[in-house]
């Protein structure tokens, strides 16, 4: 009889197409491919803000959950750096500057919803915003250092100065996933909610293409 698919495999490779649909998404891959702005890289930027700063409150309660605290970690916390490359994209008073989007903020309540709830839920937001960043986010950062001029200033959120291996991080946080006292019910919903949290981040993509052209709408 053949061994059971570890639920990390089986949340891989049931995500694949939801994370490929949101990566290819109108607006990143404007940005990626050198048609974006500056001033769109820190739309961007802000949006993120906000949903960092829900998931990681969400983060502070759920240290208490016996589950959910295994993933969580100061290793992967990005407030800080989104903080400091808004400061640096926009200036001190970045926090009157930037508002969420529609999107961003169903994505908030969403948050804050599953993360003073239901560990499961806590933990797919957790799973899709941090082990993409320590994955195609890497990239994402050297392109737009690239493109922008940037050395470290402007890309800290991609940054994770204190994880050494990207790799044997995510590999142990997948060994985690495996060990989650989960029934299949359970890995049902998790996944679900995974993909919940990418189209999230393809909605976002679409808010933030929208918000772009009607700005360019008023300049004419």
């Amino acid at each position: 009889m053949a061994d059971p698919i570890p639920f990390s495999t089986s949340l891989r490779e049931r995500s694949h197409s939801a994370h490929s649909g949101s990566e290819g998404a109108g607006f990143m891959s404007d940005l990626m491919r050198g048609s974006g702005t500056r001033e769109d890289y820190t739309a961007l930027v802000a949006q993120h803000w906000f949903i960092y700063a829900a998931l990681e409150a969400a983060a502070e309660r759920m240290k208490a959950d016996p589950v959910a605290s295994v993933f969580i970690t100061d290793k992967l916390t990005r407030l800080p750096a989104l903080e400091a490359d808004l400061e640096f994209l926009i200036g001190h008073g970045w926090r009157d500057e930037i508002e969420p989007l529609p999107t961003t903020q169903r994505y908030v309540e969403r948050i804050a919803q599953v993360g003073a709830t239901w560990p499961g839920g806590f933990v797919a937001h957790h799973y899709t915003r941090y082990l993409g960043d320590l994955s195609g986010g890497q990239f994402i950062g050297k392109v737009m250092a690239r493109q922008f001029g940037f050395e470290t200033n402007g890309i800290g959120f991609y940054i994770f100065g204190e994880i050494a291996d990207p790799k044997a991080f995510k590999d142990v946080y997948r060994e985690q996933l495996d060990a989650a006292p989960w029934d299949a019910a359970e890995h049902e919903r998790v996944i679900d909610e995974v993909l919940v949290a990418y189209q999230f981040n393809t909605d976002l993509f679409e808010d933030l293409a929208t918000a772009k052209a009607g700005a360019a709408e008023r300049v004419a």
